[in-house]
């Protein structure tokens, strides 16, 4: 069954050598985190689930969305001037997500966390590559030096830089999430990775792209956009070979106005309305793309 992994068939041989060498790659990339005694961990939800770059598609055929609620745990995320923690805000609105793509008969939602507990940045990859993801969306709720720093915001992966200043910070700021937690992380293999990211990564980047297209268009009406179009930076939580992904900063929560209205269930819904739809949409245009191919 073909996945959301492009929305391109592979119908070239190159694309194919490509798609294996990025097999091998991942393949040497575990047995190298064995070496340094990696133990990954598994929420509840995927154990039992072979790890997996691509495993089996489900029976049902539905398209599986890892939805990701930043931080948890120990680590609070970004704390508001009243004392709102990111970590809680967003665990809700991707519930609320949850909640509103159950109604859609063809999609399939989990996600990353369901409780507040720490998981390492680079698990929440894996978790959603052990669920044969079509889509991951990781929820933030994030903090600036000023508090006059406002607005919603989209980003995806880059390899060749942030795309912004603000990019930048908020890349580095959500990938020191590990050493909150006390994770090491191995550097054995950054060659491998760079050489994947490079020969592959590169169509999985425009598609979730284009997935940040569709999300800040379903924001756009209901809520002021800090950047109008999808930012990139290196953020570890998005670095997936072949599943599209974004990061979705619903508002600054170190932003007076906006840590209110965070905090109310009203503009939770809504925000989670809007990601939910741009999810929607971002399969609507796969799907016609596929039949007219």
């Amino acid at each position: 069954m073909k996945k959301i992994l492009q929305l391109r068939p592979l119908n070239s041989r190159r694309q194919f050598i490509l798609s294996s060498l990025a097999l091998m790659l991942m393949a040497r990339k575990s047995a190298l985190a064995k070496e340094e005694d990696v133990t990954l961990r598994v929420t509840p939800r995927a154990q039992g689930t072979a790890a997996s770059p691509h495993p089996p598609r489900p029976a049902n055929g539905k398209k599986i969305v890892m939805i990701d609620p930043g931080h948890g745990g120990i680590d609070s995320g970004a704390v508001g001037q009243e004392g709102s923690e990111e970590k809680h805000i967003v665990l809700e609105i991707a519930n609320h997500i949850r909640h509103l793509l159950s109604e859609h008969p063809h999609i399939d939602v989990r996600l990353t966390r369901e409780t507040d507990h720490f998981i390492p940045l680079g698990e929440r990859v894996e978790i959603a590559h052990q669920h044969g993801a079509d889509l991951f969306m990781s929820v933030h709720a994030d903090g600036f030096t000023s508090p006059v720093a406002n607005g919603a915001s989209v980003f995806a992966l880059s390899n060749r830089g942030a795309s912004s200043t603000m990019a930048k910070y908020l890349s580095e700021k959500e990938n020191a999430a590990d050493n909150v937690g006390g994770v090491e992380v191995a550097t054995k293999d950054r060659y491998l990775q760079q050489v994947l990211f490079d020969l592959v990564q590169t169509d999985t980047i425009k598609n979730s792209l284009t997935l940040g297209k569709h999300v800040l268009n379903q924001i756009r009406p209901m809520h002021h956009l800090h950047s109008q179009h999808t930012e990139q930076a290196a953020f570890a939580v998005l670095k997936s070979p072949s599943i599209p992904s974004v990061l979705v900063e619903t508002s600054f929560i170190t932003n007076p106005q906006e840590e209110k209205l965070l905090g109310t269930t009203a503009f939770r819904q809504k925000i989670a309305g809007a990601i939910a739809n741009g999810i929607v949409s971002f399969f609507n245009e796969y799907d016609a793309g596929r039949r007219m191919g």
